[in-house]
């Protein structure tokens, strides 16, 4: 290798050493050969054109999807001290301009240009006439309609090149690609004869970790978890804009320091919230997974999914921004299957290839979430590495987990795909062995096979995992040329011939644990609270409830009493925040409490967890306002719900949490016009001597009283606000 680029390495970039393939590559290119670069985030990509850029005349052409990440590259290079620009459509005429002429002068080493920038005439024109050294393609995924972040400009990019020059060299780069998608890239490009350098997807430093996501907890999870790192980098993902600005708005509340980053911002916000981050203003940026961040941010120590991404390369690169200096990263994403449905739902206007493409990303991606075999043996198997031992370092392998024997179902699994010659989906394979009869099957034969309905005794979800991981264990693999499709391999067969034991595992079934989260409006059971603390609340509830002749839950609910055994509020502040309670009720009711608390925790030498209270964001206060500003006017419930643009029941519930958070609101004017006074007696007499105010409970008690469920809610309003305000 040249003397000059082995200095500009030092003197430059500053290493003294290439990493992996990079020598290679810098070589490859420097030789003026077509190059396809397959690399993880975090393993040097950008050194890979950015060196031979360097040390070549003229100048390279970057091609990139995110204007973030060009700006974050040109930034880095012009403080190396290195001649970059970006030419997007952030600049305006006059910047445009002095950008072209410093390309056109031969200053400019690296010139980084948006697809979609690239294929007006005018930027054609004036590349003809610049001398461009080569070009580079980064995240070249997007050339593929199997990759997760599909671009139709990126398929227009050969033609361009051609235009442009004739034979440039080619260097494409991705961090994220399946055997398919690599095979879709270099097709499109006419590279199939490139030079091809593969490096492993595997990021040791990555810890890969999923929970359920609870309706309720989730937020309070995500805050305690970035407390307890507090000062550490960290980007949380969501699936839309409002739902980032929702994150970002909660967290600041919480006294954590972060912003929102998508799209739809300003863009001199946007410039602002990215350069906050890489400059360590910020902790935590939270942004669109649909955006896609760009930010090359070598110390991020944990990324979060609070909603699912829509590929497994989606989340791939997402994860693989944290850590990229080698050290800890944390890759966290909390799950639950609607977010799936979610996802399908906002495809159905696709074409019906799009569709169906998108179709098979999104199941390979809950596939991952529900499976309970090692997170990273996965992961790699789905980019065509396959892992001989589990990692050790996922939330799979460090929990414990349902396992089973699972040879005469691997047996099962492997002989049906060798009896359909490996020409069928899953979904065949699957209903073939659990015996599912339609025309399709019918009208293959496979109703006939000896195979047929063998597996019947188990659910198609079982059925699914087994074969899944046959393919993570290598007795089966995709069919790279038909996408979907499933056959044998030699191992496979192998096993047919001379069966072994093998350990199999059950899917983790993350609904069933949402689904036993208990609902809002009854007590929950588990025990993660102090339960001693928590009994010793019971007993003074009891005792304010006997001293104001008033059943105890008008007091406070259980749930707020667990919370308060959890979270130890010693304050009126912080007594405030607890869910249920609010200064009204603190004002009224908290003294006796916050001082057995503060006695509690003294005597047993407890750290007070007050970080892990949820603050609500001031957002719907407005809308609180209104409500009680209306109410006040006496209007209608109806109508407020009308005028508010929201349902009767998304009133009542607001209504329910201003009264439950101790603010009185008199009701009466309503309840007189829906309901006569010998209704209002039945439930009042009710409320009073109930043990809760279930509605459930309230509904089957009152059953015989023709009261609605409606009626119920809008009279347990006037109750609570009359006797606990």
């Amino acid at each position: 290798m040249d003397q000059i680029v082995k200095d500009n390495l030092k003197k430059i970039f500053g290493f003294s050493q290439f990493r992996g393939n990079q020598e290679g590559i810098v070589t490859n290119i420097l030789n003026k050969n077509n190059t396809f670069v397959i690399m993880p985030t975090g393993a040097g990509k950008s050194l890979c054109y950015q060196l031979p850029a360097v040390s070549k005349e003229g100048t390279a052409i970057v091609i990139s999807p995110l204007i973030a990440l060009m700006k974050n590259q040109v930034d880095q290079l012009t403080a190396f001290g290195i001649n970059a620009h970006f030419l997007n459509s952030t600049l305006n005429k006059s910047e445009t301009t002095k950008v072209k002429k410093e390309v056109l002068s031969g200053k400019t080493k690296l010139l980084y240009v948006a697809p979609e920038s690239l294929t007006k005439e005018e930027n054609i024109e004036f590349l003809k006439e610049a001398n461009i050294s080569f070009v580079a393609i980064d995240e070249a995924h997007c050339i593929s309609e199997w990759g997760h972040d599909f671009r139709p400009e990126y398929r227009k990019i050969k033609s361009i090149i051609a235009q442009v020059g004739a034979n440039l060299p080619i260097i494409a780069l991705t961090a994220t690609a399946t055997p398919k998608v690599q095979q879709d890239i270099q097709r499109n490009l006419h590279m199939e004869e490139a030079d091809l350098f593969k490096s492993s997807f595997n990021r040791t430093n990555l810890y890969y970790e999923i929970r359920p996501k609870m309706k309720n907890d989730t937020k309070k999870h995500i805050i305690k978890y970035i407390k307890s790192h507090k000062g550490k980098s960290g980007i949380i993902y969501c699936l839309s804009r409002k739902k980032v600005e929702e994150i970002a708005e909660l967290l600041k509340v919480n006294g954590i320091n972060a912003a929102p980053y998508h799209a739809g911002l300003d863009q001199a916000v946007r410039i602002k919230n990215q350069d906050d981050f890489l400059n360590e203003e910020l902790d935590v940026i939270v942004a669109t997974i649909a955006f896609g961040m760009g930010i090359d941010k070598p110390d991020v120590r944990y990324v979060i999914h609070y909603d699912v991404p829509k590929s497994l390369e989606g989340y791939y690169q997402e994860t693989g921004r944290a850590g990229r200096d080698g050290l800890e990263g944390h890759c966290l994403m909390f799950y639950r299957y609607d977010d799936i449905i979610k996802l399908e739902k906002f495809n159905k206007d696709k074409p019906v290839t799009e569709r169906e493409n998108a179709k098979i990303l999104l199941d390979e991606m809950a596939a991952y979430a529900e499976s309970s075999v090692c997170r990273r043996r996965v992961l790699l198997h789905y980019f065509g590495e396959i892992m001989e031992e589990d990692c050790g370092f996922c939330d799979n392998c460090k929990k414990s987990k349902e396992k089973f024997e699972g040879m005469e179902h691997l047996l099962t699994a492997i002989q049906t795909v060798k009896d359909i010659n490996g020409r069928f989906n899953l979904k065949h394979i699957v209903d073939i062995i659990r015996g599912e009869h339609n025309d399709y099957m019918v009208s293959y034969g496979h109703d006939q096979l000896a195979v047929f309905g063998k597996g019947k005794e188990d659910d198609d979800r079982l059925w699914k995992s087994i074969v899944r991981q046959a393919m993570y264990f290598n007795f089966l693999e995709k069919d790279i040329e038909n996408y979907g499709l499933i056959k044998v391999t030699s191992k496979g067969l192998k096993f047919l011939e001379d069966p072994y034991a093998v350990t199999l595992s059950k899917d983790h079934n993350y609904e069933d644990e949402i689904n036993n989260e208990a609902p809002e409006d009854v007590p929950t059971t588990g025990k993660s609270y102090d339960e001693n603390l928590f009994e010793l609340l019971k007993a003074e509830r009891k005792k304010v409830a006997k001293a104001k002749g008033l059943p105890p839950y008008v007091i406070f609910q259980d749930p707020s009493l667990e919370e308060m055994a959890t979270v130890y509020p010693t304050t009126k502040e912080e007594l405030a925040q607890i869910n249920g309670v609010g200064m009204g009720k603190v004002a009224k009711f908290g003294a006796t409490f916050l001082k057995l608390i503060s006695s509690y925790v003294e005597e047993n030498d407890i750290i007070t967890a007050s970080d892990v209270v949820v603050k609500t964001s001031g957002s719907r206060s407005k809308v609180k306002i209104s409500i009680i500003q209306q109410i006040d006017r006496k209007i209608d419930l109806d109508e407020i719900a009308s005028n508010l643009n929201i349902s009767m029941a998304e009133l009542l519930q607001e209504i329910e949490q201003i009264i439950y958070s101790g603010t009185k609101l008199n009701i009466n004017y309503y309840i007189e016009h829906i309901m006569d006074e010998e209704k209002e007696d039945i439930l009042q007499d009710y409320f009073m001597t109930a043990e809760s105010d279930n509605i459930r409970v309230a509904l089957e008690e009152l059953e015989e009283e023709d009261i609605d469920e409606e009626e119920i809610r809008v009279y347990r309003i006037k109750f609570i606000s009359d006797h606990a305000n």
